[in-house]
């Protein structure tokens, strides 16, 4: 995926748009400062938030050895409501960042603070874009409405994070996660141990790959007073990084043990390939990176799409099989 930044025009594009998104090129002129709120045009967090809930899917899928019709509902409805909650949750922390994001130059060209849309306008918009999640969560079982409804507090609290902790990060990563433990549950009925660990594995990825984000807004941060772990690790981050990457990977393999079917050593031997796959891709991005460099920072955080990917490959085949 590309690095280049898309240099904001008149028109109200976003310095870090994709090049070339479709909202900037076929969205309807109005429609796209809220889309642009929703971060429509930087699609990589609706990939990171909906990854782990297929992992919890496809894993709860392998453990009971069973596919149901409805799966492929809670298949598409995780899509449909990443996106929509993806984009509430930005919305609502371009609302709370207000006023920092015009001190800062990677955001200060969102629509907030360039003047695309009022506070007011927004908040509207994050409450239409929850309402309709909402919609889709209560077709999930009871167990997974009660998940999707607690969720409400880390999206809530997350904003904040930055203002009283080192680790925003790992608010970010409760949030971002959480669909593990849905999609496991919207499947099976009950939340067990195998999704708990896929989502304490998601957390320490979501260290990895947003620490490696937050390095592009370092120098700035520093200036308005902004917390991250990528100010707290400084020029040791790559040693930090190494910790998340194998934490991740453990915790999965660990998530993968717990829910193999007793006596189906192929599909075992399969879903490990995910995590090693992974692990892998991580290693590749450890060499790539450098801490100064930020389009090289951003190229090397939306990789992590591709990274997130091979374990619904894998335990997809697993499953097959």
């Amino acid at each position: 995926m590309s690095g280049t930044h898309q240099r904001p025009e008149a028109e109200g594009q976003v310095r870090d748009a994709v090049s070339g998104n479709w909202v900037d090129t076929w969205a309807p002129q109005w429609t796209r400062p809220y889309l642009r709120l929703s971060r429509a045009d930087r699609p990589i967090g609706t990939w990171l938030l909906l990854l782990p809930c297929w992992w919890g899917l496809l894993l709860s899928m392998v453990n009971n050895g069973q596919a149901y019709w409805f799966d492929l509902w809670i298949f598409a409805g995780c899509g449909i409501g990443a996106v929509l909650m993806r984009g509430a949750g930005c919305t609502w922390n371009d609302i709370t960042d207000r006023g920092i994001d015009g001190s800062v130059a990677r955001t200060a060209s969102r629509p907030i603070p360039s003047g695309q849309v009022t506070t007011k306008q927004a908040l509207a918009w994050a409450v239409l874009q929850s309402l309709v999640a909402f919609l889709i969560l209560i077709t999930f079982p009871p167990a997974a409405i009660a998940l999707g409804v607690l969720s409400l507090a880390p999206v809530a609290v997350y904003p904040f994070a930055k203002r009283f902790t080192w680790w925003p990060q790992i608010f970010l990563g409760i949030a971002f996660n959480w669909g593990a433990l849905l999609a496991w549950t919207a499947h099976s009925g009950r939340l067990e141990l195998p999704a708990v660990l896929l989502y304490l594995a998601g957390m320490a990825w979501t260290l990895f790959y947003d620490t490696i984000y937050a390095h592009q807004d370092k120098e700035d941060d520093a200036l308005i007073g902004v917390k991250s772990t990528a100010r707290l690790f400084g020029d040791d981050t790559p040693k930090w990084l190494r910790r998340f990457l194998v934490a991740s990977v453990a915790l999965m393999g660990l998530a993968i043990v717990a829910a193999a079917p007793e006596g189906n050593l192929l599909a075992l031997i399969l879903m490990i390939g995910g995590p090693w796959a992974m692990g892998w891709h991580m290693v590749w991005q450890l060499r790539r990176l450098k801490m100064d460099d930020h389009d090289r920072l951003l190229s090397l955080f939306r990789s992590n799409r591709d990274a997130g990917l091979l374990p619904v490959l894998f335990f997809a085949i697993a499953l097959i099989v």
